[in-house]
């Protein structure tokens, strides 16, 4: 049986997948994938996703250079969500932070704080728009 026999796609035909820096287990990113992307993640050794946002395939890196090479590629017990374990070059999120996750909330949720420092702007990465 394959494995991709274990996952349970959305109506979609979707997965999310979340991606977790192996050497510091810090959570990177989420984003979704569906077979195409997978195969090609393992195939090339490299994230590939599905932007639901742009109805388009895309690889982690393919404008920034801040590709994610695999680790490991699990699944859990549900069969409903990835865990993708990378070795992230530069940043992972878009905004130029290490991790899309660089904001907590306070309090009730009435504000939030940065919790990292941000490596590059997005203009440096992808350049002036």
């Amino acid at each position: 049986m394959s494995f991709y026999d274990k996952l349970k796609f959305t109506a979609d035909g979707l997965i999310p997948a979340i991606v977790q820096e192996q050497s510091t287990g810090r959570v990177l990113m989420m984003a979704w994938m569906n077979r195409a992307s997978i195969e090609s993640t393992l195939k090339t050794g490299k994230t590939h996703f599905w932007s639901r946002s742009r109805q388009k395939f895309w690889m982690k890196g393919e404008s920034s250079g801040h590709v994610q090479v695999v680790k490991d590629i699990a699944f859990d017990c549900d069969g409903d969500t990835l865990l993708i374990q990378v070795e992230q070059t530069g940043a992972a999120c878009h905004e130029g932070y290490r991790s899309c996750f660089f904001r907590s909330v306070e309090g009730q949720g009435e504000t939030f704080k940065v919790t990292e420092s941000q490596l590059q702007t997005p203009e440096d990465i992808y350049g002036r728009k």
